[in-house]
């Protein structure tokens, strides 16, 4: 019935622009006061009060709390505080004004926190669409018990489309389905939320090609849903599939962190056996839950931020498991904040043990000829391009076949979605599903 919603921009488009118009003209109304006392105390305090706040949280979050292993974007702080601004200015507007324009200065700060609300969207791409941020059912998501189950004969061959296009049965539907399910810790014990598994049209016929898996994971803070609204993945998907006769591959999108705001640096540690889940558990799940092709050459590691240091970590220390790997914007080794807190909230204080696992460290010392990744990194993320540099003439050194790419952005969903969509076609060939 509101499907329509789900067309409805918040990023592009008319919308924000109309957002930020009424928020102009709310934040002109909050200031629309000509007597003396609110235009020598009232208003200068609101900005001073705003700027205090907006200043503390940022002392708070970036240099004390430390919950992300990014620094947040500076815009975000700047429309935090706009937005705790017209809140603070609508107090001596409701305390002093005549009955009726109270409802008109709460609509009015309430235009500017949407504006804030929109910009800071802007930034982090969570909700791409109106009905994303209502969260409106989706048509191609299913329970998963919807999933079919295993069919007798499979088409095989590498590339997977030379063997598949001659056969492309009747009735596959237009686009992919998605579900949410739960992959247990059996071997490792870490607590997870549930996995996001996209299935391409193909995966719904008979006969069933046998298609490669690309685990995907989301940054942190973050969830695998991020990947369906910020990161477009069933869009991208989808449209991979139209042009190679339905074929794309599976995608499973597990939990890397536990929680929102959870870090255990995807390794073995004091913080969880995150490793273990991703390169035992995960894989014996998809093999055991869904028909893909086993080999692991067809499988391959992606993630964005957090979860692009994931996939080099995972390539370095499991190249057996996962030897494709796609680093959307991750950083040059994984953190808490820096290495002595990493070590010593996470090891206890054994370095050796940081060490051992840590990409940079061991790619001095291993060689990854079968190992293949593309990093990915926005061209204006100033922040990580330098580690991401030497990330790339690290992995090289290693005798990885690596490549390194930038493209229009800083760090945030834009420059990642766009990312896997344009590097989708280097993943496919590597995973033996098109030539």
């Amino acid at each position: 019935m509101f499907g329509w919603l789900d067309r409805v921009s918040l990023v592009s488009g008319p919308l924000p622009v109309i957002v930020v118009v009424l928020g102009i003209l709310g934040a002109g109304w909050l200031c629309a006061d000509r007597r003396r006392w609110f235009l020598r105390w009232a208003l200068p305090l609101s900005i001073v009060g705003a700027a205090a706040m907006t200043a503390a949280l940022y002392v708070i979050v970036e240099h004390v709390w430390r919950p992300f292993p990014d620094p947040v974007e500076k815009p975000v702080y700047l429309w935090i505080g706009v937005g705790l601004w017209a809140v603070l200015l609508l107090v001596p507007r409701i305390v002093a004004g005549r009955r009726w324009m109270i409802p008109v200065s709460v609509l009015a700060a309430a235009t500017v926190v949407l504006v804030a609300a929109v910009q800071i969207n802007q930034v982090f791409y969570a909700y791409p669409t109106v009905g994303t941020a209502l969260g409106l059912p989706d048509p191609d998501r299913i329970d998963f018990a919807e999933v079919p189950p295993p069919t007798g004969p499979v088409v095989t061959g590498r590339p997977l489309e030379d063997a598949w296009a001659p056969q492309v049965p009747g009735g596959m539907p237009d686009s992919g389905r998605y579900a949410s399910a739960p992959i247990p810790g059996e071997t490792s014990g870490f607590a997870a939320r549930d996995a996001v598994v996209y299935l391409p049209p193909s995966y719904f016929v008979s006969p069933r090609p046998l298609l490669p898996v690309l685990v995907l994971l989301a940054g942190q803070p973050g969830s695998p849903e991020d990947w369906l609204n910020g990161g477009k993945l069933a869009a991208t998907m989808d449209a991979f599939a139209r042009a190679h006769h339905g074929l794309a591959p599976v995608v499973v999108v597990p939990d890397g962190t536990g929680s929102q705001l959870a870090n255990p640096l995807c390794m073995n540690s004091k913080l969880g056996n995150v490793a273990t889940y991703l390169a035992v558990d995960v894989p014996a799940w998809t093999k055991s839950h869904l028909q893909v092709d086993p080999d692991p050459r067809s499988w391959a590691v992606a993630g964005l931020s957090y979860g692009g240091t994931c996939a080099l970590q995972l390539a370095t220390n499991y190249p057996q498991v996962y030897p494709t790997f796609l680093d959307l914007s991750g950083q040059e080794e994984p953190t808490l904040g820096d290495r002595q807190r990493t070590v010593d909230e996470a090891f206890g204080g054994d370095e050796a043990a940081f060490v051992a696992a840590n990409p940079m460290d061991l790619m001095k010392t291993r060689r990854y000829p079968d190992t293949a990744g593309i990093i990915v990194m926005g061209d204006r993320d100033d922040a990580y391009r330098g580690g991401a540099k030497k990330v790339f003439e690290a992995a090289k050194n290693a005798g990885m076949d690596v490549q390194y790419v930038e493209v229009p952005g800083a760090h945030s969903f834009s420059v990642w979605s766009t990312g896997l969509r344009e590097e989708l076609d280097w993943l496919a060939k590597r995973m033996g599903l098109i030539s």
